[in-house]
């Protein structure tokens, strides 16, 4: 079945959006911000050589981070352009591109991952169709006792709410719940969600 996401809707309205998104992290960078929040979190919670999916990875900022921290990184985003910064930029990864609705994981040699993660919004810009199946499609790559960690925000199309429920309908039991990549807990009024579940 194919999906279409919002991701690609953007890219079709806008040719040049692609590039734009990666000029303005290479901006920020550059211009001295902070944006390994997201790989901070990942670390923290990692073994040491840990196996990590960055799963829409984009131009592999938060992977390229982990890299630099010792983990085996792979990454998937369905974007091209993006995947080629990301192997430009951080050529120690493993880059793919591919919906992660349907990339055959298994195939690539993407299992036993310690923690997979999907940040800057990846949930929120996909089909509402691909949900469950994304979600249970990342499950799939966990190894047991294994864990998904996601961050996105309210208002933005996916229901905090209905995204517990798909969670809970792959099987997988969620862990812990903040409202920000550093730790804040989770209130009702929150909005922003960064949501732990595990594989057992």
């Amino acid at each position: 079945m194919s999906f279409d996401h919002q991701w690609d809707k953007v890219r079709r309205a806008n040719p040049d959006h692609s590039a734009n998104y990666a000029q303005r992290w290479r901006t920020l960078a550059a211009d001295g911000h902070d944006l390994g929040g997201e790989a901070r979190f990942v670390n923290a919670m990692a073994p040491r050589g840990a196996r990590i999916l960055d799963a829409g990875c984009g131009t592999g900022r938060a992977g390229g981070l982990l890299i630099g921290e010792g983990h085996t990184v792979y990454g998937v985003d369905l974007d091209e352009f993006l995947i080629s910064v990301a192997e430009e930029d951080f050529p120690s990864g493993e880059w793919h591109t591919g919906d992660l609705a349907d990339f055959d994981f298994a195939t690539a040699g993407i299992t036993e991952i310690d923690v997979a993660f999907c940040a800057g919004n990846v949930l929120s810009f996909l089909d509402p169709a691909s949900r469950r199946q994304t979600l249970g499609n990342l499950k799939s790559t966990l190894k047991h006792g294994g864990r998904l960690v996601s961050g996105f925000g309210a208002g933005r199309g996916y229901d905090f709410d209905e995204f517990d429920e798909d969670i809970r309908a792959t099987g997988m039991v969620i862990d812990q719940k903040f409202s920000t990549w550093e730790l804040h807990p989770f209130e009702p009024s929150s909005d922003f969600l960064v949501l732990i579940a595990q594989r057992l």
